[in-house]
């Protein structure tokens, strides 16, 4: 099956880089609801059940769709939810054997590997201004999440794993979001992450009720938000924004988990934090700076998210 390509204007680029950073500002927000719930419930069950929910918020927005599903959505909807769960379960998994602050900084790298995967991979040289913007989020990312220095522990593997994984994910949903439906390709990834997390949570978790009701807002909150407004807008926001610009926008959600961080939880931000968030800022914007002309050996996907054969 072929899909059509589409390229935005300037305006709609504009539109997908607020939507993403919309997104950002609410995945940040989740953070304190996953806290919350990982003293009661094992990772599995959490991510099942908050990915279950997600779906079941965004499921009214297929109605009258249902039988229009195509190839693309059911095995990149399956292809993304594979992703989602193998991410969220290595990412929790690293958490056992290192710090918060050191995992977030390594997950946020996929804003550093989704350029290098679409240039040795894809052989897409993206343009200056987005490893210049890549660069500069990632550095503001280490000064955000570590005290300045950053040693290896044993499941930091586990961590880089779900680095990669992430920024797989940002790269299929870029390809995915111009020729498919919003609503649908979330239904079909959140259900298969669901699936998958809820048969291993049942197989191998030692959840109780208890521990379900004491984290039920948790889950309420980021199953409605970060799963089912969150990840669906994604797939909107990335039809018209090229993967390395997402990729840095998206990496905000380490700004955002930090602020409410200040706000709700009374965490305190030194300087060096601080500046942190200005890089990544700063990156966000020379992200928005595309030359008129190409450069040689850049290729068109970089600069504007086509299509490719299914």
């Amino acid at each position: 099956m072929t899909m059509q390509t589409h390229r935005p204007g300037d305006r709609e680029r504009l539109t997908g880089d607020l939507i993403l950073l919309i997104v950002a500002l609410i995945w940040g927000s989740g953070f304190v609801a996953q806290r919350v719930a990982a003293d009661h419930l094992s990772p599995l069950m959490y991510n099942g059940m908050r990915f279950l929910l997600g779906a079941l918020v965004i499921l009214p927005w297929t109605a009258g769709r249902l039988r229009g599903f195509t190839r693309a959505e059911w095995l990149g909807g399956t292809l993304a939810g594979v992703l989602l769960f193998a991410a969220s379960l290595f990412q929790q998994t690293g958490l056992q054997f290192t710090t918060a602050g050191k995992a977030g900084f390594i997950t946020g790298l996929y804003v550093i590997i989704v350029p290098l995967l679409l240039a040795v991979v894809w052989r897409q040289w993206p343009r200056l201004s987005a490893w210049v913007a890549a660069l500069l989020a990632t550095g503001g990312l280490f000064m955000l999440s570590s005290p300045g220095r950053v040693t290896l522990a044993p499941g930091d593997g586990w961590i880089v794993a779900c680095a990669v994984i992430w920024a797989l994910h940002v790269i299929l949903i870029g390809r995915l979001a111009p020729a498919t439906d919003a609503p649908r390709l979330a239904v079909i990834q959140f259900t298969v992450c669901a699936i998958l997390s809820l048969t291993l949570a049942l197989a191998f978790s030692c959840d109780s009720v208890e521990g379900l009701f004491a984290s039920g807002w948790a889950i309420i909150y980021s199953g409605v938000t970060s799963v089912g407004i969150g990840f669906s807008l994604q797939v909107v926001g990335q039809r018209n924004s090229p993967p390395i610009d997402a990729a840095v926008i998206l990496s905000l959600e380490s700004v955002s988990a930090a602020v409410f961080g200040w706000l709700l939880l009374g965490e305190k931000m030194t300087s060096l934090q601080i500046l942190g968030c200005g890089l990544m800022l700063a990156g966000m914007l020379v992200a928005q700076f595309r030359p008129a002309t190409s450069i040689p050996g850049e290729t068109e996907l970089t600069r504007e998210p086509v299509s490719r054969q299914q």
